[in-house]
C-alpha cells in the first residue's frame, strides 16, 4: 500500500480566507492535499464505455434517455448519503488553486467525497476523520445511541431512512420518501416519461411500481416487476446495496444502471439457471441449514452499459450484478444475474491481463482466459442466490445480513467469490465444462484476487479478496517464487470447498463473531500480498468510465 504522505507547501497547500469574524484581519488556515494526488488519480485509466444503441427502435432510445436523466438524480441522491460535512467540505474544496486543483477535484468526485475509498477512507484532502455510518447517522452518536440503533427501536435499522435527531436530541428515523422528495420527484418525472416513449409494457410496468415504492419506502412490488423486465432496456434505480453505511450495514445506499440487453448471448447462459435447485442441495453444509425454498426464476442477462450513476459509479466499478437483495423476492421468484459485457472486457484487457503477466508464475499464463473470467463473474453473481438468508437465532427469525451487521458485506463478498468456482468445478462433474475448466478457472481466479484486493481492503470486495487469498496461502494453495505466484490447481477445489463450508456455516448460525474472527485473521493487508501490489505499480486500477450518453 502506498503511503499517504502530506506535503505543506505553495503547490499542495490550500489557504482559506477567512473574511467574517476575524476581527478585520484575513487569518488562514491550511488544508492539506495528498502529495501523491496525480499518481492516485492516474491509477483510474479513463475509458470511453459505448454500447450499440442501433438496436433499439425510436421509443426505446427516447425511454433510455430519459433513464439515463433519472440516473443523474440517483447520483445527487448518493452523493447526499456519502457525504456528511458538504457545505463545510465544498466551500474548502471550492478554494483549491494551483497545480493541483484539477487532480483533487477529479479524484473528489471519483470518491464522492474527500477520504479515498482504496486506502481505509484515508482523507486525500483536507483532515476530516470519516464518519463509518457516512452521512446516514448524526455524527455525534453516543454509545448509547449505537445501542438504540442496534437494537432497531424505533425503524432504525431500516434500509430506507436516515437518522436524524428530532427537536429534543432523541434519534429519529426519516424516511427516504421524505429525505429526498425533491430528488424523487425529480427522477419520477423522468421515469413518468420514459414509461410513455417505450411500447415495452414490462418496462412500463415497472417504472409506475418504482414510482409508487419511492412515495412509500416499499420496494418489494416494484422488485417483483423488476424480475420481470423482457425488452432492450435492463434499468436499476433507487437505494439498493448498502455497503456505504459501514456503521451496521443497514442503510441502502442510491445507485442506477442503464443498460442495453444482449438477448442472444442470455439465451446461451439461460441453460444454467435451472441448476440452482441442485447446487443449493449439494452445499457442503447440513440439510437443514440450506435453502431450497428461494425461488429458481432467475433470469441471466448480459447486458452493455450505457450510464451508471451512485454507488456503482463511485471508486471501483461493478462488472456484474445479482438482485433483488429482498430475501421475501428471493424466496418468491430467485434473483437476476445481470453481467456488464462492456464494462468487464474493459477490465480483462486493461487490468487482469497485465496484472497476471506481472504476478503469476511463466508457465501458468496460458491458462489466462477470459470466458473463464467472465464464467467466474456469472456464477459469483449466481451464489449471492444461494445458501443461508432467513434464519432463526436464539428462537428469532433474522436474516443473515441483520446479524453480520458491519461485516456483512465483506463475508458474503467472500462466499459469493469462493463459491463462484466451487459452481463452476461441480457444474463440469456434470458435463457443462471441459476438463481444461480447472486449471483455466484456478489461474484466472488467482490474478483476479490481486485485481480486487487492490480496490481496498477497507472495501468490501477489497476484504473479501484479502480473506480468500491469505486463507489459500494458509492452506498451501498459493504460493511464491521469486516474486510470482504459482497456484495447486489440483489442490484448488478442495481448499475452496472448504472456504465455502466456513462461511457457510457461519452464516447459517448467524455467528458474528465467528465472520469478525476470519475477517481479522485472513481480512488484512499480509506482507506478502502488500509486496505483490507494490509490484504492480503503473498497472492500472480500474477504469474510469466516460460514457457516450450524458444525463
Amino acid at each position: 500500500m502506498r503511503r499517504t504522505l502530506w506535503l505543506i507547501v505553495a503547490t499542495t497547500t490550500v489557504l482559506l480566507a477567512c473574511v467574517a469574524g476575524c476581527g478585520g484581519k484575513e487569518e488562514t488556515a491550511m488544508v492539506r492535499i495528498a502529495e501523491d494526488i496525480d499518481t492516485r488519480l492516474a491509477d483510474y485509466a479513463e475509458t470511453r464505455i459505448t454500447a450499440n444503441l442501433d438496436v433499439l427502435p425510436a421509443s426505446e432510445r427516447e425511454a433510455l434517455d430519459w433513464l439515463v436523466k433519472a440516473a443523474g438524480v440517483m447520483h445527487e441522491a448518493f452523493v447526499r448519503q456519502a457525504l456528511p460535512m458538504s457545505g463545510e467540505i465544498r466551500a474548502a474544496l471550492a478554494t483549491v488553486h494551483g497545480p493541483d486543483a484539477d487532480a483533487v477535484r477529479a479524484y473528489f468526485d471519483i470518491n464522492a467525497g474527500p477520504w479515498d475509498r482504496r486506502f481505509h477512507h484515508e482523507p486525500f484532502f483536507g483532515d476530516w476523520a470519516h464518519p463509518e455510518g457516512a452521512n446516514f447517522y448524526p455524527l455525534d452518536l453516543s454509545e448509547a445511541d449505537l445501542a438504540v440503533l442496534e437494537s432497531g427501536a424505533d425503524d432504525t435499522n431500516g434500509l430506507y431512512s436516515m437518522i436524524r435527531r428530532d427537536n429534543h436530541g432523541v434519534l429519529t428515523a426519516i424516511p427516504y420518501s421524505e429525505f429526498f422528495a425533491d430528488e424523487y420527484g425529480r427522477a419520477t418525472d423522468y421515469m413518468d416519461k420514459a414509461a410513455a416513449a417505450t411500447t415495452n409494457e414490462s418496462l412500463k410496468a415497472f417504472l409506475a411500481a418504482l414510482a409508487e415504492s419511492f412515495r412509500n419506502d416499499d420496494f418489494f412490488q416494484s422488485d417483483l416487476l423488476w424480475m420481470d423486465l423482457d425488452g432492450l432496456i435492463e434499468v436499476v434505480l433507487g437505494p439498493i446495496e448498502t455497503y456505504e453505511d459501514g456503521l451496521f450495514g443497514y442503510k441502502a445506499a442510491f445507485e442506477a444502471f442503464v443498460c442495453v440487453a444482449d438477448p442472444a448471448e442470455s439465451e446461451r447462459l439461460a441453460k444454467f439457471k435451472s441448476e440452482l435447485p441442485w447446487l443449493e442441495t449439494n452445499l457442503p453444509i447440513p440439510d437443514e441449514d440450506k435453502n431450497p425454498n428461494r425461488g429458481s426464476d432467475s433470469p441471466i442477462r448480459v447486458v452493455d452499459v450505457v450510464y451508471t450513476a451512485g454507488d456503482t459509479r463511485t471508486g471501483i466499478q461493478t462488472i456484474a450484478f445479482n438482485l433483488p437483495n429482498d430475501e421475501r423476492v428471493r424466496e418468491a421468484k430467485g434473483s437476476k444475474k445481470v453481467l456488464l459485457r462492456n464494462i468487464m472486457t474493459a477490465k480483462f484487457d486493461q487490468i487482469l491481463t497485465p496484472i497476471a503477466e506481472t504476478l503469476v508464475v511463466s508457465d501458468q499464463l496460458e491458462h489466462i482466459a477470459a470466458e473463464s473470467f467472465f464464467l467466474h463473474t456469472l456464477w459469483h453473481e449466481m451464489s449471492h442466490g444461494l445458501g443461508p438468508g432467513r434464519i432463526v437465532v436464539d428462537g428469532r427469525a433474522t436474516e443473515v445480513r441483520l446479524e453480520f451487521k458491519d461485516i456483512y458485506s465483506a463475508i458474503e463478498e467472500a462466499k459469493a467469490d469462493a463459491m463462484g468456482p466451487w459452481c463452476i468445478f461441480k457444474m463440469q462433474e456434470k458435463g457443462y465444462f471441459p476438463e481444461s475448466i480447472y486449471q483455466q478457472q484456478a489461474v484466472t481466479y488467482l490474478a483476479g484476487l490481486f485485481r480486487s484486493v487492490r480496490f481496498g481492503i477497507a472495501e468490501a470486495h477489497g476484504a473479501a479478496n484479502a480473506i480468500q487469498f491469505n486463507y489459500l496461502v494458509d492452506k498451501g494453495v498459493i504460493t511464491v517464487e521469486e516474486g510470482r505466484f504459482r497456484i495447486d490447481a489440483e489442490a484448488f477445489p478442495a481448499a475452496i470447498e472448504s472456504l465455502v463450508q466456513e462461511i457457510l456455516v457461519m452464516q447459517a448460525a448467524g455467528d458474528y463473531e465467528a465472520g469478525k474472527t476470519m475477517l481479522d485473521r485472513f481480512g488484512g493487508m499480509s506482507d506478502i500480498l502488500a509486496d505483490a501490489l507494490a509490484a504492480l505499480d503503473g498497472v492500472t486500477v480500474d477504469i474510469l468510465p466516460s460514457y457516450a450518453v450524458a444525463h
